[in-house]
C-alpha cells in the first residue's frame, strides 16, 4: 500500500476590480501568433462604421492558449447541453487562410 500523503491542493482567489468586473461587450475577435505567443484582440464592430474599436488584448504562451481552447470547449459543450445547440450565420465564411476572424 502506498503511505504518500495526498499533495495539498493550492486554492485560486480570483480577484475583479469593478471596472472589470462589469465586463465589455465585444462581438469582434482577431487573433495573431508567433512562436512564442498568441494575441488576441477583443473588440466590437458597430453596423455602419468600418472601424473595430480594440476593448482588450490578451497575450498568451501557446500552452495557455491551447488550455483555453479546451477550456472554451468543454464551456460550450456545458452550455449547449443546457439550452441547446449554438446556430451561427451561415453568410458569414471564414477563409482558412486567414488567422482569424
Amino acid at each position: 500500500m502506498d503511505n504518500q500523503q495526498p499533495q495539498d491542493q493550492q486554492t485560486i482567489r480570483i480577484v475583479l476590480d469593478e471596472k472589470v468586473a462589469q465586463g465589455e461587450y465585444v462581438n469582434f475577435a482577431n487573433i495573431i501568433h508567433s512562436s512564442s505567443e498568441f494575441v488576441i484582440d477583443f473588440g466590437r464592430v458597430v453596423p455602419g462604421r468600418s472601424d473595430v474599436k480594440i476593448y482588450s488584448r490578451v497575450i498568451l504562451t501557446p500552452l495557455h492558449a491551447r488550455q483555453f481552447l479546451e477550456a472554451l470547449g468543454r464551456n460550450i459543450a456545458l452550455f449547449e447541453g443546457k439550452y441547446g445547440e449554438i446556430h451561427g450565420d451561415a453568410a458569414i465564411e471564414f477563409s482558412n487562410n486567414e488567422p482569424s476572424n
